[in-house]
């Protein structure tokens, strides 16, 4: 271990003397997370999670150290990871670290370190798994099956978890049940809009300070991400271009003003692009061959695969880093390329990652699935669930009354109403 590691029993962080102002990020975030600060009054006072184990594999951020704490507070032990080797915000980790939380997470690990932290949180023999990308439950699968009996059940964070955990349940492979939070509308129709539009050009902006109005700005992938990108770009006057392989989402692209068209061609007249497909291989070799002088290239998917970097490498004369998370590549015709975050997640690499704000919803759904799992997971099939509709409904009742907007509501005529079959014109 170098010696820059602050290492104790049941913690590696980079430093544990960044506590202090860590717990300023944290305060920051729990001020601006409403729902959370009411979950956990009242979970606290129940003590909803008491003799569960959470082990967690998130994004180490300010917005999860209040759902770190939270779940803490109604009683389960924690031990925590992060999900991806550049988004750990190394402040958090140590003021978690300070307040006795079992964390093992710094930002800048290799392949090695991330999974050697993993197999550390799996050490609690964990009653619950709380996973940003399947990484954790793969680990769990394949690496200590025999955990898998003690445990009740997961949650997954994101659309490209929740996608691969569909697929190993279609195969038989998933033995215990995982709620899909990414799935609830209050998750990815604000989360992934707009958390990660507005994280997203936080990023860039970040990496570059570049000019966004007037710029091509090509968005890969037109899902609830990509439009949030394109959403937030086309509002600081960029020309936007969608890139999709499914018609209707193009269609949604091109009736919401963008130009939609091929990668291979949008390669050519791009300024910017950021991926945010969850599948490899988007932006290959081809496409550097025909990008301008001083495009920028980036990816808010959750795996850093979608651009393939390694053709970048093969074809550059040179590369050096240029400006903290943004690489130069020279290539041989003279051309420049700039590479933000390594390829990974622009917006937590590159930025802080989503708003409070709008993380409040997503880890409040993170919550109460964890005390619905701790109440009935032994009861549920081995699948992959969405969260119940009351639920949504229940956490978005409660943002709004946090930002002072008032429902309407049905008359009992009204709601005889819908159900009436015979009413006519």
């Amino acid at each position: 271990m170098s010696e820059n590691f602050s290492l104790a029993e049941n913690y590696k962080v980079r430093d544990i003397e960044l506590a202090a102002a860590g717990r300023m990020k944290i305060d920051w975030s729990e001020s601006r997370m409403p729902v959370m600060a009411a979950l956990r009054k009242e979970h606290a006072e129940k003590q909803s999670l008491k003799g569960f184990r959470i082990t967690g594999c998130l994004h180490v951020t300010k917005e999860t150290a209040v759902l770190i704490e939270t779940l803490k507070a109604a009683g389960a032990e924690i031990s925590w990871s992060g999900c991806n080797p550049l988004s750990t915000s190394d402040e958090v980790a140590a003021a978690l670290a300070q307040a006795g939380i079992s964390i093992y997470a710094w930002h800048g690990m290799n392949t090695e370190d991330f999974y050697w932290c993993i197999d550390k949180t799996l050490e609690i023999k964990p009653t619950m798994t709380l996973d940003d990308g399947a990484d954790l439950i793969f680990s769990v699968h394949n690496r200590h099956p025999g955990l898998i009996e003690g445990i009740l059940g997961g949650t997954e964070e994101t659309t490209t978890g929740v996608h691969r955990l569909r697929a190993m349940a279609k195969d038989g492979a998933l033995k215990y049940p995982v709620i899909a939070v990414n799935d609830a509308e209050t998750k990815w129709d604000f989360d992934n809009v707009f958390g990660t539009g507005q994280s997203s050009l936080d990023g860039i902006m970040r990496a570059t300070s570049v000019l966004l109005a007037g710029k091509n700005f090509v968005v890969a992938g037109y899902g609830h991400c990509g439009y949030g990108c394109a959403l937030r770009a086309d509002g600081m006057g960029a020309n936007v271009i969608a890139t999709e392989i499914k018609a209707t989402a193009a269609l949604k692209a091109t009736l919401n003003g963008h130009r939609v068209m091929q990668m291979d061609e949008a390669a050519a007249v791009g300024d910017i692009f950021i991926t945010a497909t969850g599948m490899k291989d988007v932006i290959v070799g081809r496409h550097f061959e025909v990008m301008r002088d001083g495009a920028i290239v980036c990816n808010t998917g959750h795996y850093d695969c979608e651009i393939k970097i390694d053709d970048l490498e093969a074809l550059a004369e040179s590369k050096r880093t240029i400006r903290p998370n943004c690489e130069e590549y020279l290539m041989k015709d003279g051309r420049r390329i700039y590479i933000l975050a390594q390829g990974r997640l622009v917006n937590l690499a590159a930025a802080e990652g989503h708003p409070s704000e709008v993380m409040d919803m997503s880890f409040a759904n993170q919550f109460l699935s964890m005390v619905a799992l701790a109440e009935k997971g032994r009861e549920m099939e081995v699948d992959v669930h969405d969260i119940t509709d009351e639920q949504d409904q229940t956490i978005a009742t409660i943002k709004l009354e946090t930002l002072d907007a008032g429902l309407d509501f049905l008359t009992p005529d009204q709601i005889a109403y819908m159900d009436d079959y015979s009413a006519g014109t």
